[in-house]
């Protein structure tokens, strides 16, 4: 029996980060409810301080998820502390070798930066880092 999964990123700003990730691999942002969320304030089931405003819409302070239809949800979490050594896990965006370079250079101009690049016998790519500093593979 095999899981159903999402891989979640711990950042600071989770809303800017899905926004960011959405525009680089081309996926969407999932919408939050606004009526929802006023709702469980006024029941209670959360406080003022579970909210803030994004792009002039009411969501969830801790966090937000881009999704994909045929690819795991990718859930951004707002987390206290900043990133302080390299990633345990990280994701490959496989583009093929005519593509890299272009890709590259795209996704510097949304804010990315190139770290170095890397070469494994005929497999090559370029790590680089997101607005926060968690490191990638373009591939």
């Amino acid at each position: 029996m095999g899981y159903e999964f999402q891989v979640v990123v711990d950042c600071a700003d989770p809303h800017t980060q899905a926004d960011w990730w959405a525009e680089a691999l081309g996926w969407e942002v999932e919408p939050q409810d606004e009526d929802f969320i006023r709702t469980m304030v006024a029941q209670g089931h959360a406080s003022e301080d579970d909210t803030t405003t994004h792009r002039g819409k009411l969501v969830w302070k801790i966090g937000t998820a881009i999704r994909h239809p045929e690819r795991p949800r990718v859930l951004f979490q707002l987390v206290p502390e900043a990133k302080t050594v390299k990633n345990r896990l990280h994701l490959d965006i496989r583009v093929g070798d005519e593509r890299r370079a272009a890709e590259v250079e795209r996704l510097t101009e949304l804010g990315a930066k190139p770290l170095h690049e890397g070469r494994q016998g005929p497999f090559s790519w370029v790590t680089m880092a997101d607005p926060e500093g968690n490191e990638f593979c373009v591939a």
